[in-house]
């Protein structure tokens, strides 16, 4: 539902007014009772309240922190992947020691 603008015609009061768009226009004045013209072109424009609604809400990170954390990432895969097939290594050469013995 839009907010519309008002004013006064008879003493220049000017106010918006939330309503649907197919009721009809407002004709009175709240304060003095006099004729009211609706104002062409307001009400159309998109109000953000509330918090959540800032520019950096959904900035993406910066190349920085990008490399950063693909080097992080790397870092962690290799000491993965180094760490498994070194101790696996150990335990082929150690176990056909054994059966040769």
């Amino acid at each position: 539902m839009p907010t519309y603008d008002y004013v006064c015609q008879d003493c220049s009061h000017a106010f918006e007014h939330f309503q649907s768009m197919s009721s009809d226009p407002l004709t009175t004045c709240p304060q003095c009772q006099g004729d009211l013209k609706r104002l062409i072109g307001t009400g159309g424009a998109l109000i953000f309240k509330g918090s959540g609604f800032y520019c950096t809400d959904y900035k993406k990170p910066s190349p920085d922190a990008k490399v950063e954390k693909a080097k992080e990432a790397s870092k962690a895969v290799k000491e993965s992947s180094g760490g498994e097939s070194s101790s696996s290594g150990s335990e082929s050469k150690t176990s056909s020691s054994t059966s040769a013995a």
